[in-house]
């Protein structure tokens, strides 16, 4: 294929993706530092969406076609930089509905902290210790079902490691791809909670 000593092709990138190991990596990689560009004009074009909104879409987005990629469900009916631009866009006008529907309904919430504020001081503590118990033992029965690599990609997330650091710690060939496969982990670990 000769990743290295070219420009790779859509094609080549996608039939690297389909492989395992370390032509995957390095071909999502490259896939994903290639059409970057999309977050600006996302930024661009959604006013209402920060950069960092547009990155997290766009990295949704490039979850999202990395998984079609490798299960055959993008059948190629348009050229990969549509089909990217087209996810790319939706994801971002979903981001903006969430914003937008998340302020309407910020004053219609009944919120459990308003329901242990009536309860007696030593009753709430108690209460909030077994929800805070509670949910640290499922977080860590999730990150032991999650897998060993995940587990310990989340935990360096937790305590303040950057992409690069996790990246150089654990053998990815960029931040990017760290990225994705942090937030490949962390979708998973959500799933797990809802």
């Amino acid at each position: 294929m000769g990743l290295l000593s070219r420009q790779p092709s859509d094609a080549d990138l996608m039939a690297g993706i389909r492989a395992d190991g370390t032509q995957r990596r390095l071909c999502e990689n490259k896939l994903y530092i290639k059409y970057q560009y999309l977050i600006a004009e996302g930024t661009r074009k959604h006013r209402a969406l920060t950069e960092d909104e547009c990155a997290s879409a766009y990295s949704d987005t490039m979850l999202s076609a990395f998984e079609s990629i490798s299960v055959g469900r993008f059948e190629e009916r348009s050229e990969l930089k549509t089909y990217l631009y087209q996810i790319f866009m939706n994801k971002c006008v979903d981001a903006i509905r969430k914003k937008t529907t998340n302020r309407s309904s910020v004053h219609d919430t009944f919120s459990l902290d308003d329901s242990l504020m009536q309860l007696p001081d030593e009753s709430r503590s108690v209460v909030q210790k077994l929800i805070a118990q509670s949910n640290l033992e499922k977080l860590h029965q999730h990150l032991r079902e999650l897998g060993e690599k995940c587990r310990a990609m989340i935990l360096a997330m937790g305590e303040g490691y950057s992409d690069e650091e996790i990246a150089q710690t654990m053998g990815y060939n960029s931040a990017a791809v760290a990225k994705t496969s942090r937030l490949r982990c962390l979708e998973k670990l959500r799933e797990r909670f809802s």
